[in-house]
């Protein structure tokens, strides 16, 4: 992918990703965007309740990624990077 595809992608994601952010912070946790790799791997940090929940993979796998990877094509994974 061209630099300008990828700027436009993670621009996509940002966008997804402010679109999922109020069902985490209804529960007290939220979302922040780090990177996304060439391989189209997004990169996001857990924070607040979401960072020590113990259902945060859950939320990552089953909400976070599956809403990327399905909206975004680019979106090949969702992972977690710890503070």
């Amino acid at each position: 992918m061209t630099l300008e595809e990828k700027i436009n992608v993670v621009e996509q994601v940002k966008n997804g990703i402010d679109q999922l952010r109020p069902y985490l912070q209804a529960d007290g946790g939220d979302v922040e965007f780090v990177e996304m790799t060439d391989e189209g791997v997004v990169y996001v940090k857990l924070k607040g309740h979401c960072g020590s929940c113990p259902h945060a993979l859950m939320t990552l796998k089953q909400g976070i990624e599956a809403a990327l990877c399905e909206a975004i094509p680019q979106v090949t994974a969702v992972e977690r990077v710890m503070e």
